[in-house]
């Protein structure tokens, strides 16, 4: 079978062309979103920062989950906005690329992120004596490097399989981004092997960090069932809520995204799943950490406090 190849320099982003009358209260209600993450996260980053009692491993790894979720709603967010007030809707090949490479990068990050978070509140509960010499500052940068050399090899060979691909006839893209499914649907190129590698890595990726998290929380919940107090359990549950929360909307979105067939997908469901992944989830990491981790509230507190009194003097 002959294709009518063209060389492809450029692509266009549908976007949420199917309803123009809401063009103006997306663009609003996503600025808003894009404002809040870009707030919530840089502030976490800045409190932890500069307040001396979250200088924890816990609190570290945090900071860095802030970061990640300030680079991939970054990733998305501007150049989708551009579509519902730009006439323009172009995306040139290169910019393309890189934001699809930026974004994978920083999504693999944050589920290896995850996964080291679960291991560090695993030592806390279940090896509290050693807690402090086990979760070193060195062991700590090892476990960041690997979480970022993990997203970057992950998204470097998505990278170069998907745009190495032959495109031809339409340059249309049916979505707000760059992502791995409306891109294949370009592709004039046999894509068997390419959809065969993505679902590979990313159920290798996927599964690995969830076995680490479910294996953490196993021994996790083993150690507080033998705690004696309600009251000692209770705490000991808290401090891991919130990243149980985190890990429940984040795997189970992007299990729903991408391990699955890539025939089953439906370019509308998966637009209104995608918002949620890329601008949502960054927005409410912060929210879910802050509002239900005391250590955080009271370093808010602290810091608050200690800027209106050198203000007042």
């Amino acid at each position: 079978m002959k294709y009518n190849h063209t060389l492809v320099t450029e692509f266009f982003l549908v976007g949420f062309m199917d309803h123009p009358e809401l063009q103006v209260a997306l663009f609003t209600m996503f600025l808003i979103f894009y404002i809040i993450t870009l707030v919530e996260n840089i502030g976490m980053i800045v409190l932890v920062k500069i307040d001396a009692q979250l200088h924890t491993a816990m609190y570290f790894f945090l900071s860095n989950l802030s970061l990640v979720d300030v680079g991939y709603s970054t990733a998305i967010a501007p150049r989708m906005m551009m579509t519902f007030i730009s006439q323009n809707k172009m995306i040139s090949f290169a910019e393309c690329a890189t934001q699809f490479f930026v974004f994978c990068m920083f999504v693999t990050a944050e589920g290896s992120l995850l996964a080291v978070m679960a291991y560090d509140r695993f030592t806390a509960i279940c090896n509290p004596l050693f807690y402090l010499s086990v979760m070193s500052s060195k062991l700590c940068a090892v476990l960041l490097a690997c979480a970022y050399i993990c997203g970057i090899v992950n998204s470097t060979v998505h990278t170069v399989f998907i745009f190495s691909l032959s495109f031809c006839n339409s340059n249309v893209i049916n979505h707000f981004f760059c992502d791995t499914p409306p891109i294949l649907k370009l592709s004039c190129s046999d894509t068997c092997t390419i959809d065969i590698l993505h679902f590979i890595l990313s159920t290798i990726i996927a599964l690995t960090t969830f076995v680490i998290i479910l294996v953490s929380y196993m021994y996790i919940l083993l150690a507080i069932l033998k705690i004696r107090s309600p009251q000692g359990q209770q705490k000991a549950f808290s401090t891991c809520a919130s990243h149980l929360t985190t890990v429940a909307i984040f795997y189970g979105t992007i299990i729903f995204m991408y391990l699955r067939p890539s025939s089953s997908f439906l370019m509308d469901q998966d637009k209104i799943v995608s918002v949620f992944y890329t601008l949502v989830i960054p927005m409410l990491n912060p929210l879910i950490y802050s509002l239900r981790n005391k250590d955080v509230k009271d370093a808010f507190a602290r810091v608050t406090n200690k800027m209106a009194r050198s203000h007042s003097t």
